[in-house]
């Protein structure tokens, strides 16, 4: 499911229209994304939690090549599921 469809199905299961669900689905992404970018953790119960993971800056290889390459630290973002989520799909 990729943001459209998601768009598309809140507006026919809560009967509004694509627009205002349009809306909607942005401010939650949005939300989530501005948490993150501030350092918070977000979690939302029954289907998981979202965080920022740092990684430290390495000394890599171009595979292609074989020279050395130096990765810049990083950070990105990480989900896990919540408990509710995992059993609902394994059950």
């Amino acid at each position: 499911m990729n943001k459209s469809e998601l768009i598309k199905a809140l507006s026919e299961q809560k009967k509004m229209h694509v627009d205002e669900a349009t809306k909607v689905v942005g401010a939650f992404v949005d939300s989530v994304k501005e948490a993150l970018l501030r350092g918070d953790r977000v979690e939302i119960r029954g289907f998981g939690s979202f965080k920022i993971k740092d990684y430290e800056g390495y000394t890599g290889r171009n595979p292609k090549t074989g020279s050395v390459v130096q990765v810049r630290p990083k950070k990105l973002p990480f989900f896990r599921p919540g408990k509710e989520l995992k059993e609902y799909i394994n059950d």
